[in-house]
């Protein structure tokens, strides 16, 4: 391949060609903030998403996946404060209803406005309030408006997660741009949040699809706040051509440069959205290596990282490597624990089976940091993977204890 380049720049959503956004408050929150928010391509794009497994899904999350099973949309309309979950049919007219709205007002077809909400389970939308709000938006979208989209779609977050990067290769240049909302909720099997991405390069549906599917895997699969996963949870990638207009293969120089750019893509924004977990204090990578293969390393670093007594021991800075031991004890993947080696930052902390004789301070103060690394090596094989984890505090019992009223 010629020489690559990923660098970040400004924009968010918005960031590609072709693309506005705006947020509004419409009334939905109780505190008055920006909770509508509206992402729209001058051009139809070829649309790819992964989707919450959790067998309740949110009513706006049923519409979307029957309007993205033709692989293409032009909108996106989006609400926190109100999940639209366990609202039957009428939550159904609802969504629908918000999707023809739109595309009513920027004169796409309703099928291809995709609909999220986000929120408090087993409420209806205010309809009257979100239709004033969508006719609100619309005159209000520009280039500019990424920021103030992702903002529209914060629940808990205390902060917006945008990013965006410029990729140039074979003298060609293209751009990802990307909006999450998460904070709590967050555990694999798609990551639970709302994200949306978007490119202007040009992809079939089917390709864009499984190259979504393998970045979020690497990425959003891979993160962990307090193991529960919604209802209502999605990833979405709109490419709507307009930098690149030839259809990108993905075995080609361009396809490999665009995955690239998308993973780099997804990895940020998936740290955003540890780092601002429900009273998160701190951020662990937890790796696994020398596994049989990538699935039982997986499973390893998984079972460390949603571990409630390794997360408090990283809130509380307590370096008890017993813990970590512990949970990859239980996680299911057989090793030999005499060929277990265990580092905390850089200093290996066990190894032949019983702790090393290590400096209990260093290690303590590593403990302490904002962002923590720990890696077991089972010494057994190629396979390898990582976790990205948060700690658990005091703060995530109170925002969770009395959520119904601060949303």
């Amino acid at each position: 391949m010629n020489s690559m380049t990923i660098k970040t720049c400004e924009g968010g959503v918005t960031a590609p060609m072709g693309f506005t956004a705006t947020g509004v408050s419409a009334g939905i929150k109780k505190s008055g903030n920006l909770d509508l928010g509206l992402l729209y391509s001058q051009v139809r794009c070829a649309a790819g998403a992964v989707y919450t497994t959790n067998q309740l899904k949110g009513e706006s999350l049923i519409v979307t996946m029957m309007s993205l099973s033709d692989g293409h949309a032009q909108a996106v309309v989006a609400n926190s404060g109100n999940a639209n979950a366990c609202t039957g049919e009428r939550g159904i007219l609802d969504a629908r209803e918000m999707a023809r709205t739109v595309g009513r007002l920027l004169g796409v077809p309703t099928e291809d406005v995709v609909v999220a909400s986000t929120g408090l389970i087993g409420e209806f939308l205010p309809l009257p309030k979100i239709r004033e709000g969508i006719q609100s938006t619309v005159p209000k979208l520009t280039p500019e408006g990424g920021s103030l989209f992702a903002q529209a779609i914060m629940t808990t977050d205390t902060v917006p997660k945008i990013a965006s990067y410029r990729v140039t290769v074979a003298g060609r240049t293209f751009t990802l741009g990307g909006a999450a909302k998460g904070s709590g909720m967050i555990h694999p099997n798609m990551a639970t949040m709302l994200a949306f991405l978007t490119t202007d390069v040009r992809l079939s549906p089917e390709n864009l699809g499984r190259m979504l599917s393998k970045a979020a895997g690497k990425t959003f699969n891979r993160i962990t706040i307090d193991r529960d996963t919604s209802c209502c949870d999605m990833v979405v990638l709109l490419a709507n051509g307009l930098a690149v207009g030839e259809e990108i293969e993905p075995r080609s120089e361009l396809g490999r440069a665009f995955e690239d750019g998308l993973t780099t893509l997804c990895k940020d924004l998936s740290h955003q959205l540890v780092r601002d977990g429900e009273g998160a204090t701190k951020v662990a990578e937890i790796i696994c290596r020398g596994a049989r293969d990538d699935v039982q390393a997986k499973q390893i670093a998984e079972s460390v990282a949603t571990s409630m007594l390794v997360k408090t021991a990283i809130f509380g800075g307590d370096p008890n490597w017993g813990r970590i031991v512990n949970a990859a004890g239980y996680s299911g993947v057989p090793f030999d624990l005499t060929k277990l080696d265990l580092w905390i930052g850089p200093v290996k902390v066990f190894s032949g089976g019983m702790r090393t004789e290590y400096n209990e301070k260093e290690v303590a103060e590593i403990f302490a940091r904002k962002e923590i690394q720990i890696v077991l090596n089972l010494n057994r094989g190629y396979g390898e993977a990582e976790y990205l984890t948060s700690d658990l505090s005091h703060e995530y019992v109170r925002i969770n204890s009395d959520y119904s009223h601060r949303t």
